[in-house]
């Protein structure tokens, strides 16, 4: 087997690589992409200008530049779109998957994708994208692609042998070959080793497998991830309401959905509202920041308001712990909620063993809080020499706060993904602000009551 080795993008390749451009020097440019992998092709070329990466595309072969437009990020890719005309994009569709093709035309005007679809020159191309710009893309349907190999389960093998043949000339992977019946609907699946160790005379319903696991076109995207990634499939077909064969579903397109819930689920971690990139404009990063910086920032005043109405107990000696009291229950809450949104991810909190869950949650909590509640006494009695009250009472809030907070990071985004909404949410600004704020109440309403005895 070949080696593959990493393509580097230096300095002085980068210089070099645009010399060549500039001068149109097209041998040192073919030259130094002979072999080159297209997603290594797609990362050199955003360090150019459209105009530059469009002339280093006219000199590759149709297909790699097929390839390397695909693998683009959308927003990137529709901008370097406007730089061909529609014809030209409909040859790019034209060496594409249906799905992936159907996908680039979504972006584009209206307009420009009526030209883009009557420029494709394979007609069952033409058809099959037509067919999956009538799904939204975050469902099944708009997932799939119409590419694929089926048998009928009455066929024989010598002429599935043939069918297959001349299916795959339209298909670049294959993983198994799927089993229909007359009315087309799938009944099960079979594989390249089974077809290729039987004899030509056996028929197909003596080999093929009936268990196989199929979603239906309205399926979303998080269901169809984790239905993947449970039972290890490289491929799913996808069926509509009648059971009829329709496309499939491959493993690549599936990593780039949990790629991209990946992404959304970190920003909304961090507070970041809307789905943004770094080179977005200065709006729009400002416009997903802020909602939550504003909550937090209310969050503070509020705070301010727990401390002004606790001021007569208050000293100066006392705010020396505050940090302690934040930081600690916005550290358990984080920890908890992050625990929650992982089960959830996998769809395993919503189960029988629930309240096993929320148990263990509790217990730990209780061991955790005793632990550093402990800890903080010996620190603050006897490290830092303070009183005995003193002592008492951050040791006592340190333990309430350890609790309260465990179970907000349990609750919250257990209540938030019953109510339909991403419960990401609780493990970022969201659970910190409201620990802190009820890390404020329960120390200065600890320091009160003991103080008052």
């Amino acid at each position: 087997m070949e080696s593959v080795d990493q393509f580097e993008l230096s300095k002085e390749f980068l210089d070099r690589f645009g010399e060549a451009i500039e001068a149109e020097e097209t041998s040192f440019i073919i030259e130094s992409l002979n072999g080159v992998n297209p997603a290594d092709v797609t990362a050199l070329l955003h360090e150019f200008t459209s105009t530059q990466s469009k002339y280093v595309l006219s000199l590759l072969q149709l297909e790699t530049t097929a390839e390397i437009i695909n693998g683009l990020e959308a927003d990137l890719r529709s901008k370097f779109l406007q730089n061909f005309s529609p014809l030209e994009i409909s040859k790019f569709i034209n060496e594409l998957d249906s799905d992936d093709g159907a996908d680039i035309i979504n972006e584009l005007p209206i307009k420009i994708r009526e030209e883009v679809i009557e420029g494709i020159e394979n007609q069952e191309k033409a058809a099959n994208v037509l067919e999956l710009l009538r799904y939204d893309e975050d469902c099944a349907g708009g997932l799939m692609a119409k590419e694929l190999i089926k048998a009928n389960v009455n066929w024989s093998i010598g002429k599935t042998i043939e069918e297959i043949r001349s299916q795959a000339e339209n298909v670049q992977k294959v993983y198994a070959v799927y089993v229909v019946d007359d009315f087309d609907r799938l009944v099960g699946r079979v594989s390249l080793k089974k077809i290729v160790l039987a004899e030509d005379h056996m028929k197909v319903s003596s080999i093929y497998d009936n268990e196989v696991i199929s979603v239906e076109t309205y399926k979303e995207e998080e269901e169809i991830a984790s239905i993947m990634r449970k039972y290890d499939l490289e491929a799913l077909p996808v069926v509509n309401r009648q059971g009829k064969l329709l496309g499939r579903i491959t493993i690549d397109d599936i990593v780039d959905v949990i790629t991209e819930l990946a992404e959304q689920e970190r920003q909304l971690m961090a507070g970041i509202t809307e789905d943004v990139e770094e080179d977005d404009s200065i709006w729009m990063l400002t416009r997903a920041r802020l909602p939550w910086l504003v909550i937090g920032m209310l969050g503070g005043l509020l705070g301010a308001l727990f401390m002004e109405a606790f001021e007569e107990n208050i000293t100066l000696t006392l705010t020396f712990f505050i940090p302690l009291i934040m930081a600690t229950g916005g550290n358990v809450g984080i920890q908890s909620s992050s625990l929650i949104v992982q089960s959830l991810a996998n769809k395993s909190a919503f189960t029988k063993t629930t309240y096993k869950r929320l148990w263990k949650v509790f217990w730990v909590a209780i061991l955790n809080g005793l632990l550093l509640a402990a800890l903080v006494f010996f620190g603050v009695q006897f490290l830092m020499g303070s009183g005995l009250t003193l002592a008492l009472i951050v040791a006592l809030s340190l333990l309430c706060v350890v609790l309260l907070a465990s179970f907000m990071g349990t609750a919250t985004p257990l209540l938030m993904d019953k109510f339909g909404i991403n419960p990401a949410l609780a493990s970022g600004p969201f659970i910190t602000t409201a620990n802190d704020l009820l890390g404020l109440a329960v120390y200065f309403g600890v320091a009160h009551l003991l103080y008052s005895l």
